[in-house]
C-alpha cells in the first residue's frame, strides 16, 4: 500500500528500467530519551527476542509520520499518534524513511539531502523512543508515491547516509539506535518485466548483504505482499488471480535470502481472502523458512459500503485472532500491523483504509484486547505503565 491511495501500479526496477522510490533521511537531547529498553530486537529462528525473551507485536502503520514532523503545528499529530499507540499497549509503528524528488523531499536528488526533512525524521525517532514506540522503517518504494527514480549506483550512497545518519536529537547513528526496530528494504517490491523472479531476487541479495555490512544491529526484511511466484507451483494457487504470479516477486523464494531475518505480507480481503492466506504464510515459516512472519498491512476499506461495521470488526478480529493462536503455539506468526492509523483532522491522509482508533469503539477495544493477550503471552508485567491501566 503506498500514502494517498495508491495501490498496485505496474513499476519495474534495476534492469526491469524500473523505477521506484527512494528517501531517507531535532530536539536536542544528551542522551536516548528514557522510553525504551536499550536493547537491540534480535532473532532466534522464528521468533523475535528482546532481552532473551519472545516478543510478539501489536502495532500500526502511520506512513505520514516524517511529513507531518517539519514544522511545530503538526508535530504535534505525531506526539498525539504515538502516545495514543502507546495507550493502546501497541509497540512498532511502520512509517516511511523516505521521499524522494518530490514535494518536500528526503533526498532532493541522488546524495542530496534535505537537512530540514532529515531532522523531521531524528523527531520521529526521538518521539517514538520516548514514548516506548520501536519503528519499523521504510528506505525504499516500489509505488509511486513519495517520489520515483530509476535505479542506479546512486541507491547505496543514499540508503548508506540514512543508515549513517547521526540523529540530531538524540546524538545517536540510526545504525545503533535500538528505537528502529527493523529496516524494510522495499515497500511492495515487483519486476512486471521479468516474471521468472530472477531479477528482483539478485537485486534482493545484492541490497541485503550491502545494508548488513554497514548495520548489523538491526533486523532487516524484504518489504513483499507475499504473493507465491513460479518458483513456488503448489502454493501458487492460495494467490489472489493468476496476475499475483507474474510480478516477479515470490514470498517463499525471496524470503530464504540469507540476510533476511524476518518475512513480511500484507492483506487486504477487498482484493484477496483472509484465513487461508495468514495460515499458508505462518505454516512456510514454520515448516521451512524458519524466520518470523509480520502481517505488515492489514485493511478494509472504508469506502465499502456493502462492509457493515460488525464485519470490520469480524476482518480485524480474525487476524489477531491467527496471530495469537501462532505466538501462544511459540509458532512464527509473530505479529500484525494495520494499515493504517491516524488522529483528528488528518483526512487528507486518509487513502480509504484509515481510521483514528478512538472513533471506532469495536476496533480500538480489540486492539487494547490483542495488546494484552500477547502481554500475558511474552509473561510481561502487567501491573506498570500502560499495561497496568489497560489489562488489569
Amino acid at each position: 500500500m503506498g500514502g494517498n491511495g495508491v495501490l498496485y501500479p505496474i513499476l519495474g526496477f534495476a534492469s526491469c528500467v524500473a523505477f521506484i522510490y527512494m528517501s531517507f533521511g531535532d530536539l536536542k537531547l544528551s542522551s536516548l530519551p528514557k522510553g525504551l529498553s536499550l536493547s537491540f530486537v534480535e532473532r532466534n529462528g522464528s521468533r523475535f527476542i528482546l532481552d532473551g525473551k519472545p516478543l510478539y507485536v501489536n502495532g500500526w502503520n502511520s506512513y505520514w509520520l516524517m511529513a507531518h514532523s517539519m514544522d511545530e503545528n503538526s508535530r504535534r499529530r505525531v506526539s498525539a499518534m504515538l502516545q495514543a499507540g502507546a495507550k493502546m499497549g501497541l509497540t512498532v509503528c511502520r512509517t516511511w524513511a523516505l521521499n524522494d524528488g518530490g514535494y518536500d523531499a528526503l533526498q532532493i536528488s541522488p546524495g542530496q539531502f534535505d537537512e530540514r526533512v532529515f531532522q523531521a525524521l531524528d523527531y520521529v525517532i526521538g518521539e517514538a523512543s520516548r514514548h516506548g514506540i520501536r519503528l519499523l522503517l521504510s528506505l525504499v518504494n516500489n509505488l509511486q508515491a513519495y517520489g520515483g527514480k530509476k535505479i542506479d549506483g546512486s541507491i547505496y550512497g543514499g540508503v548508506s547516509t540514512v543508515l549513517t545518519r547521526k540523529n540530531t536529537i538524540t546524538g545517536i547513528e540510526y545504525r545503533n539506535d535500538p528505537t528502529i526496530f527493523a529496516w524494510e528494504l522495499i515497500n511492495e517490491p515487483r519486476c512486471m518485466s521479468d516474471p521468472s523472479g530472477d531479477t528482483l531476487q539478485e537485486w534482493i541479495e545484492e541490497m541485503t548483504g550491502f545494508i548488513k555490512s554497514i548495520d548489523k544491529n538491526h533486523l532487516l526484511t524484504i518489504g513483499l505482499e507475499g504473493f507465491y511466484g513460479p518458483k513456488s507451483p503448489k502454493k501458487s494457487a492460495l494467490n489472489p488471480g493468476e496476475w499475483a504470479s507474474t510480478l516477479g516477486s515470490d514470498f517463499v523464494r525471496n524470503s530464504n535470502i540469507t540476510n533476511v531475518d524476518f518475512t513480511f505480507v500484507h492483506i487486504y480481503p477487498d482484493h484477496w481472502y483472509v484465513s487461508k492466506w495468514v495460515r499458508s504464510h505462518i505454516e512456510d515459516c514454520d515448516k521451512e523458512l524458519k524466520k518470523p512472519v509480520m502481517f505488515t498491512e492489514y485493511g478494509l476499506s472504508n469506502q465499502n459500503k456493502d462492509v457493515q461495521a460488525s464485519q470490520r470488526e469480524q476482518f480485524y478480529r480474525t487476524i489477531l485472532d491467527l496471530i495469537y493462536k501462532s505466538a501462544k503455539k511459540k509458532g512464527s506468526g509473530v505479529g500484525a500491523l494495520v494499515w493504517q492509523f491516524l488522529v483528528e483532522g488528518m483526512e487528507e491522509y486518509n487513502d480509504d483504509f484509515g481510521l483514528v482508533p478512538w472513533e471506532t469503539p469495536s476496533i480500538h477495544k480489540l486492539t487494547i484486547q490483542q495488546s494484552c493477550r500477547l502481554a500475558r503471552i511474552q509473561g510481561l508485567n502487567q501491573q506498570t505503565g500502560n499495561l497496568k491501566q489497560l489489562c488489569s
